[in-house]
Protein backbone atom coordinates (compact mmCIF):
# COMPACT_ATOMS: atom_id res chain seq x y z
CA UNK A 1 0.00 0.00 0.00
CA UNK A 2 1.21 3.54 -0.78
CA UNK A 3 1.33 5.77 2.41
CA UNK A 4 1.93 9.40 2.17
CA UNK A 5 4.77 10.72 4.34
CA UNK A 6 3.07 13.33 6.50
CA UNK A 7 6.47 13.93 7.95
CA UNK A 8 7.33 15.39 4.79
CA UNK A 9 4.30 17.30 3.62
CA UNK A 10 1.71 19.28 5.78
CA UNK A 11 -1.29 16.93 6.02
CA UNK A 12 -3.80 17.28 8.61
CA UNK A 13 -4.67 14.32 11.19
CA UNK A 14 -7.81 13.64 10.01
CA UNK A 15 -6.36 12.68 7.15
CA UNK A 16 -3.56 11.06 8.66
CA UNK A 17 -5.92 8.88 10.65
CA UNK A 18 -7.83 7.70 7.22
CA UNK A 19 -4.97 7.15 5.66
CA UNK A 20 -4.17 4.46 7.72
CA UNK A 21 -7.84 3.41 7.60
CA UNK A 22 -8.49 4.07 4.12
CA UNK A 23 -11.23 1.98 1.85
CA UNK A 24 -13.86 -0.16 2.35
CA UNK A 25 -12.31 -3.32 4.04
CA UNK A 26 -9.52 -1.81 6.62
CA UNK A 27 -11.94 -0.50 9.16
CA UNK A 28 -14.67 -3.76 8.96
CA UNK A 29 -11.56 -5.97 9.54
CA UNK A 30 -10.20 -3.54 12.89
CA UNK A 31 -14.22 -4.02 14.03
CA UNK A 32 -14.24 -7.78 13.97
CA UNK A 33 -10.52 -8.05 15.35
CA UNK A 34 -12.14 -6.13 18.31
CA UNK A 35 -13.63 -9.20 19.57
CA UNK A 36 -10.36 -10.85 20.06
CA UNK A 37 -8.00 -13.12 18.21
CA UNK A 38 -8.89 -14.68 14.89
CA UNK A 39 -7.79 -16.35 12.27
CA UNK A 40 -8.04 -15.86 8.51
CA UNK A 41 -10.73 -18.17 8.18
CA UNK A 42 -13.38 -16.20 11.15
CA UNK A 43 -12.64 -13.10 9.25
CA UNK A 44 -13.46 -14.48 5.80
CA UNK A 45 -16.72 -15.95 7.07
CA UNK A 46 -17.77 -12.49 9.01
CA UNK A 47 -17.16 -10.08 6.00
CA UNK A 48 -18.80 -12.55 3.27
CA UNK A 49 -18.41 -9.77 0.68
CA UNK A 50 -14.36 -10.09 0.48
CA UNK A 51 -12.47 -12.10 -1.48
CA UNK A 52 -9.51 -14.13 -0.02
CA UNK A 53 -7.16 -11.69 -1.92
CA UNK A 54 -8.73 -8.69 -0.90
CA UNK A 55 -8.59 -9.55 2.88
CA UNK A 56 -4.90 -10.77 2.65
CA UNK A 57 -3.88 -7.37 0.94
CA UNK A 58 -5.84 -5.49 3.68
CA UNK A 59 -3.89 -7.82 6.27
CA UNK A 60 -1.38 -6.92 5.23
CA UNK A 61 -1.28 -3.43 4.92
CA UNK A 62 -2.93 -3.04 8.27
CA UNK A 63 0.10 -5.18 9.46
CA UNK A 64 2.76 -2.77 7.74
CA UNK A 65 1.47 0.05 9.19
CA UNK A 66 1.63 -1.87 12.84
CA UNK A 67 -2.05 -2.17 13.46
CA UNK A 68 -2.29 -6.01 13.61
CA UNK A 69 -0.04 -8.31 14.85
CA UNK A 70 0.12 -11.49 12.35
CA UNK A 71 0.97 -14.71 14.84
CA UNK A 72 2.35 -17.88 12.41
CA UNK A 73 2.29 -21.18 14.68
CA UNK A 74 4.93 -23.90 13.29
CA UNK A 75 2.25 -26.16 12.60
CA UNK A 76 1.38 -28.61 9.88
CA UNK A 77 -1.39 -27.33 8.59
CA UNK A 78 0.15 -23.56 9.08
CA UNK A 79 -1.59 -22.17 11.86
CA UNK A 80 -2.17 -18.01 11.11
CA UNK A 81 -4.14 -15.65 13.88
CA UNK A 82 -4.54 -11.60 13.68
CA UNK A 83 -5.08 -9.26 16.72
CA UNK A 84 -5.46 -5.84 17.26
CA UNK A 85 -1.38 -4.27 18.49
CA UNK A 86 -1.88 -1.76 21.01
CA UNK A 87 -1.66 1.02 18.44
CA UNK A 88 -5.07 -0.50 16.72
CA UNK A 89 -6.50 -1.39 20.43
CA UNK A 90 -6.09 2.79 20.26
CA UNK A 91 -8.44 2.85 17.94
CA UNK A 92 -11.23 1.11 19.29
CA UNK A 93 -12.97 4.54 19.95
CA UNK A 94 -12.98 5.25 16.56
CA UNK A 95 -14.61 2.40 15.21
CA UNK A 96 -17.30 2.40 18.15
CA UNK A 97 -18.27 5.50 16.84
CA UNK A 98 -18.16 4.72 13.58
CA UNK A 99 -20.48 1.97 14.06
CA UNK A 100 -22.97 3.98 16.55
CA UNK A 101 -23.42 6.67 13.59
CA UNK A 102 -23.76 3.76 11.21
CA UNK A 103 -26.42 2.38 13.47
CA UNK A 104 -28.37 5.67 14.16
CA UNK A 105 -28.48 6.53 10.52
CA UNK A 106 -29.11 3.54 8.40
CA UNK A 107 -31.85 4.04 6.94
CA UNK A 108 -30.49 6.97 5.08
CA UNK A 109 -27.49 4.86 4.72
CA UNK A 110 -27.33 2.83 0.98
CA UNK A 111 -26.12 -0.35 2.37
CA UNK A 112 -29.05 -0.48 4.39
CA UNK A 113 -31.46 -3.30 4.13
CA UNK A 114 -35.02 -1.53 2.46
CA UNK A 115 -37.52 -0.99 4.65
CA UNK A 116 -40.54 -3.12 4.94
CA UNK A 117 -43.72 -1.93 3.62
CA UNK A 118 -46.81 -3.66 4.59
CA UNK A 119 -49.68 -4.10 2.49
CA UNK A 120 -53.38 -4.13 3.34
CA UNK A 121 -55.25 -6.53 1.96
CA UNK A 122 -57.61 -5.88 -0.96
CA UNK A 123 -61.08 -5.73 -0.62
CA UNK A 124 -63.41 -7.82 -2.29
CA UNK A 125 -65.63 -5.91 -4.49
Amino acid sequence: MKRRNFARRPGCSVEATLDLIDGKWKGVILYHLQSGTQRFGELRRRMPGITQRMLTKQLRALEEDKLVIRKVYAEVPPRVEYCLSELGESLRPVIDILKAWGESHQERLSCAPPPVVERKPKRAA
